[in-house]
């Protein structure tokens, strides 16, 4: 299956609400080009009460549902929209990462789809996987790594 329509689908939302979030987990890899799949696609963004009402809007214009706890400890937002696949999740915190601002002073800006977005740097992925010490996470460290490697290799020729 082709994310890119759906991944679009979300940033489109989140552009016209004006909602600034950073790509961050197996999405944002795989579009550094990584070898891996999600079933969702995540995001770390500021957790005011404006990106809140804003996060509400992007869900209606998807018509999805939000589950909020989904994991209290984490403040994670997953909207859902079981009829087209959608699982988005929005995250204030992750594992890592010390701040919004210093993901996004790192992160680069790419086009998925027609919609422009920011991506977390694979160094901040790979950080955010290994201090969330999942075994799910674990597993894709090293083809994460070995990506990373790659595109430095490429980088300096």
């Amino acid at each position: 299956m082709n994310a890119t329509p759906l991944i679009a689908s979300v940033l489109a939302a989140m552009r016209v609400h004006r909602l600034e979030a950073v790509m961050i987990g197996n999405a944002a890899a795989a579009i550094h080009g990584a070898p891996v799949t999600t079933l969702d696609v995540d995001f770390m963004f500021r957790d005011t009460a404006l990106n809140l009402k804003r996060l509400k809007a992007v869900s209606r214009d998807l018509k999805a549902v939000i589950m909020r706890p989904y994991y209290p400890v984490s403040k994670l937002y997953r909207l859902v929209n079981d009829e087209c696949g959608l699982q988005a999740d929005f995250m204030p915190v992750i594992h890592g990462v010390r701040s919004f601002p210093s993901l996004k002073s790192r992160a680069v800006k790419r086009i998925v789809g027609g919609e422009e977005t920011w991506l977390a740097s694979l160094e901040d992925i790979i950080k955010s996987k290994r201090s969330a010490c999942r075994l799910r996470d674990q597993a894709v460290i090293p083809i994460l790594e070995q990506t990373l490697h790659a595109l430095q290799k490429n980088k300096d020729r």
